[in-house]
């Protein structure tokens, strides 16, 4: 694949416990000028598969903590993903936080429904997935800035979009997929709450 060069820096935050099309992916993503972004096992398979990505505690200064379950939650991911940027104010307090501006959010979450059953309730637990479901909202309460990305099938959607608009998407795609994000994790937390609601101490 022939990478194209753009002169704007785009940033692609990518986090997903599904690794299917992921290679399809980051080879588009870079094709249209994004550089990746990215936390642990996903960040160990976008680097096997010969794609350069930054670590996203590069971008915090913070290491994963606590096995894992604290990887992005950190005020350096969302300002970069909540700050608006019409607003000048906020524009200039993100400048100075010298952090890259994350234009694309991919993030799908932990299966908790594959696991809701066991009978080893902390497996259940660790299913609970905290830092994908606040990136998405966070992304998708910006969706004017931001493309948010939950689901391995809108990928392509997501790659059509960026070819439609010189690697960029409109703002109907992201409203439209901004929707989709609140609904699922809507069904995602209510799952999690019937979870506990059955669950016997």
């Amino acid at each position: 694949m022939v990478y194209r060069k753009n002169l704007k820096k785009k940033f692609a935050l990518i986090s997903v416990y599904n690794k299917n099309r992921l290679k399809y992916l980051c080879s588009n993503l870079i094709y249209h000028n994004y550089s990746l972004i990215s936390t642990g096992s996903t960040g160990e398979t976008i680097r096997s598969m010969g794609f350069k990505c930054i670590d996203v505690s590069k971008v915090t200064k913070f290491k994963e903590m606590f096995s894992g379950r604290i990887k992005t939650i950190n005020p350096l991911i969302y300002g970069s993903l909540l700050y608006d940027r019409n607003n000048k104010s906020h524009k200039k307090e993100f400048l100075s936080l010298k952090v890259p501006e994350i234009n694309i959010v991919v993030i799908n979450l932990y299966p908790f429904n594959k696991f809701k059953n066991s009978k080893k309730s902390n497996k259940v637990i660790e299913m609970i997935d905290i830092g994908g479901p606040s990136l998405l909202r966070a992304a998708s309460k910006n969706y004017k800035f931001i493309t948010p990305i939950i689901n391995t099938l809108d990928y392509p959607k997501l790659i059509n979009n960026l070819k439609k608009n010189c690697g960029e998407t409109d703002i109907i795609f992201r409203k439209k997929m901004a929707h989709k994000i609140f609904n699922e994790i809507s069904k995602y937390d209510k799952m999690i709450a019937n979870w506990f609601n059955e669950k016997k101490i």
